[in-house]
């Protein structure tokens, strides 16, 4: 099978990394994998992986013509079966491309944490948590994953990374100091209102015990997150909060950390390296990974929505200061977090589940009529967005990350009861 893999965008990004991960154990299983998109950091992600990288055009917009075109011309010059875009840009241009050229078909996979009406609801979509499964299932998709998001449990470990004492010396962290990393984009919608959560929480810790807060990461909020690090350190006069800025690289934090905290991508490889969890998500939500609560977060995802932002600073204090304190729970919760990863998010198994799914697409006839219709009224929906990002933006309302913006799980819930653990 021939499959180009589309991200949409190569910063540094967890949606990013699975797309070039899982492509990388697609090609393994003996398929024919390339890899479009706009050249970024993450390209030597791509050639470290012996992929092949296919530059794509700068867009002006989105859906971008030219990366249309590009996509046709590829599909007729290779014969690709799969065009598969990461994300709604990648999704629908895919989508445009695969209509100009017949013969092949494309994919979506959609790991924000909810996913845009104007993708159309014939095009096969693949989803991060059982959450958004459902919701996409009462919404009318039928042709739809689940696809958790996958980890390399081997290049992800302790064992596999030679550079954590390296880590420490680049960024002057001394070895008796108990360490908190937290790998992320500085995001200001979605992950900066955590970020500073945590700043605050171990500043606080810091008054009476050896503590220190490393963020792994960039992004729009970095300006903001920049003068509050530095109004930390400089009240307590040393560097408890210390940013590193974006590393195409960031196992050697993982490495050195005694706790992660994170989302999505970035907690499952802070579980990887057999480090304890704090689950970030919005409006206050901090939650420890343990066998209790890991079903939340198998229905969920690794993200949560609480009630108010100012509950953050209390619900995260009170969640470090006794695991600060227990070395022997951080163990066992880092060796549970390991197996967790290992019986569930292998790259390996999510490699056999994208093939599956690729191949019941190829098997699988909708209708012309079918399909035009679902065009039809999701190009409906696009030209509604379209219009109310225009008017957001002209009266300043616009947020940045918009389907970030408004996750499923503020708007739909289930009892934990109901959930199971595998």
């Amino acid at each position: 099978m021939k499959i180009l893999v589309y991200p949409h965008d190569l910063r540094i990004g967890g949606s990013q990394i699975n797309a070039i991960d899982l492509g990388a154990a697609v090609r393994d299983l003996g398929h024919d994998v390339a890899v479009f998109g706009q050249p970024g950091p993450l390209v030597e992600s791509v050639r470290r992986a012996n992929l092949e990288f296919i530059p794509a055009p700068t867009p002006r917009k989105r859906p971008s013509p030219a990366a249309v075109r590009a996509l046709s011309g590829l599909v007729r010059r290779r014969g690709l079966d799969i065009l598969h875009g990461y994300e709604w840009p990648p999704a629908l241009e895919c989508l445009l491309a695969s209509r100009l050229a017949p013969g092949s078909l494309s994919v979506a996979t959609v790991m924000s944490m909810s996913v845009a009406p104007f993708i159309p609801k014939t095009m096969p979509l693949v989803v991060g948590t059982a959450q958004i499964l459902e919701a996409e299932a009462h919404y009318g998709r039928q042709r739809l994953q689940l696809l958790e998001p996958p980890v390399d449990v081997e290049v992800n470990s302790v064992q596999a990374v030679s550079n954590g004492r390296r880590f420490r010396r680049q960024f002057g962290l001394e070895d008796n100091v108990k360490t908190i990393v937290c790998v992320t984009r500085l995001a200001v919608e979605l992950k900066l209102e955590g970020i500073l959560s945590a700043m605050d929480a171990v500043a606080g810790l810091a008054r009476n015990c050896d503590v220190r807060l490393v963020i792994v990461g960039d992004g729009p909020g970095m300006r903001i997150a920049s003068a509050k690090a530095s109004s930390l350190n400089k009240e307590l006069q040393r560097n408890i909060v210390v940013l590193t800025g974006e590393l195409a690289d960031p196992r050697g934090a993982y490495a050195v950390a005694d706790i992660v905290l994170g989302m999505g991508g970035s907690a499952l490889r802070g579980l990887s390296f057999g480090k304890p969890l704090v689950v970030q998500g919005e409006r206050g939500y901090w939650k420890l990974l343990t066998p209790e609560t890991l079903p939340e977060f198998l229905w969920q995802g690794w993200y949560g929505v609480g009630d108010r932002p100012e509950q953050g600073l209390p619900a995260l204090t009170a969640i470090l200061a006794p695991l600060l304190e227990d070395a022997a729970g951080r163990e066992r919760l880092g060796s549970f977090g390991r197996q967790v990863v290992e019986q569930r998010f292998s790259m390996q198994t999510a490699a056999q589940i994208q093939m599956g799914f690729y191949q019941k697409v190829l098997e699988g006839n909708v209708s012309t009529s079918s399909s035009l219709l679902a065009d039809a009224a999701a190009a409906s929906r696009y030209v509604a967005y379209v219009g109310l990002r225009r008017f957001n933006r002209y009266f300043g309302q616009n947020a940045a990350d918009d389907f970030n913006a408004s996750p499923v799980a503020s708007k739909l819930s289930r009892p934990v009861s109901a959930r199971s653990a595998p």
